[in-house]
């Protein structure tokens, strides 16, 4: 088999080079926006002393060698979030970043080793909540991009969305209901903590099993993932020319949503959503929880979770749990992959196709 020439060949170049002067058009015109609305730049750095806490993200590892020649272990970002929040509680109010992320253990058509995140934050006080904001902040976003592509037609594989169209809300309750016919409130207690067994009941019924060893958060992600490649099935998700529509799901659980704000009057979820377009998971976004203890208490628990399933934990950002306390009590920020947004925009059918210098084979 003849190798891929690099992508750095006169004639690869020359295909790939329409979907990067796209790139540029999107990311002017998203800086033109944030910049009209009254938003600041800012430049997280990459270099952590801790990469984040999701159970299932790898991150790359190096040593900061001090003058004294004393080796610290740090890490390459996952994400500028914790920057971030650290610049809210430092007392800014309206933020956004296109920031080089690396995660480990992710290469193919859609993941990249390296690869932009686009992040922004709302900063709020009592009675100023911004969360609700970052649903209209990714209809504009979805907007910005279709004009500057010149494109509302975006495509995935074998499904086609309406992106001109604003985005369906639904609630992860709601969809479960629809999909499933699973209840998900009876699978929590009154103060919302997950019941695995009635969970695995339930998804039994829907015909998607859950062996023994498996926790509550384990099944439902085995539900997310269906859910995730059938919501064209869901009620009012088909437009009535046989497209979807771009899809805002709320309402995740609590207990997955380490960072995220709980809902008041239901525990069990917080204040959290994650857009789809095409199957493909656009966006993340959530009210920001500025309690220490409850954050320190859901990150140590991704990662005991992560020592079982890796054998291996990433330090806290002690820093960074310092900090919570003093950021805007209803604050909320959305991190979206940028280069998806390009890539569905433009009708790329690869991550390299949409990045100047991709990592060489």
């Amino acid at each position: 088999m003849t190798p891929p020439s690099p992508w750095w060949n006169k004639n690869h170049h020359a295909d790939r080079r329409p979907f990067l002067l796209a790139r540029n058009r999107i990311k002017a015109a998203i800086r033109c926006w944030f910049d009209e609305h009254g938003f600041t730049e800012v430049e997280p750095g990459s270099l952590q002393a801790s990469p984040g806490n999701e159970t299932h993200l790898q991150a790359f590892k190096t040593s900061l060698i001090s003058t004294d020649n004393n080796r610290h272990e740090m890490y390459l970002h996952t994400s500028p979030e914790y920057s971030c929040k650290k610049l809210l509680a430092a007392g800014e109010t309206k933020i956004f970043s296109f920031s080089n992320v690396f995660r480990n253990a992710e290469q193919g058509p859609l993941h990249a080793p390296e690869f932009t995140m686009l992040e922004w934050y709302r900063a709020g006080n009592f009675g100023d909540e911004q969360y609700p904001n970052l649903h209209k902040d990714c209809d504009a976003l979805i907007a910005i991009a279709t004009q500057a592509a010149e494109n509302s037609t975006w495509r995935w594989k074998n499904r086609t969305c309406n992106a001109g169209l604003p985005c369906l809300h639904k609630s992860v309750p709601e969809a479960a209901a629809d999909l499933f016919q699973i209840d998900l409130a009876t699978t929590f207690s009154s103060d919302g903590q997950p019941n695995r067994n009635a969970l695995a009941i339930a998804a039994k019924r829907a015909e998607i099993h859950a062996s023994d060893d498996e926790t509550w958060g384990d099944i439902f992600s085995k539900l997310l993932v269906e859910l995730e490649a059938r919501y064209g099935e869901l009620s009012g998700v088909m437009t009535s020319e046989g497209l979807e529509r771009v899809m805002l799901l709320d309402q995740y659980p609590a207990c997955m949503s380490p960072l995220a704000r709980r809902h008041q009057h239901n525990p069990g979820l917080a204040k959290r959503f994650e857009l789809f377009i095409g199957g493909i998971e656009l966006a993340n976004g959530f009210a920001e929880s500025n309690d220490p203890g409850e954050v320190r208490a859901g990150l140590t628990e991704q990662m005991n979770e992560k020592e079982r399933i890796y054998g291996e934990r990433y330090p806290l950002d002690q820093d960074f749990l310092t900090a919570l306390s003093k950021m805007p009590p209803a604050s909320a920020g959305c991190a979206m992959g940028f280069d998806h947004l390009v890539m569905l925009a433009t009708g790329a059918t690869r991550i390299d196709q949409v990045l100047w210098t991709p990592l060489s084979q």
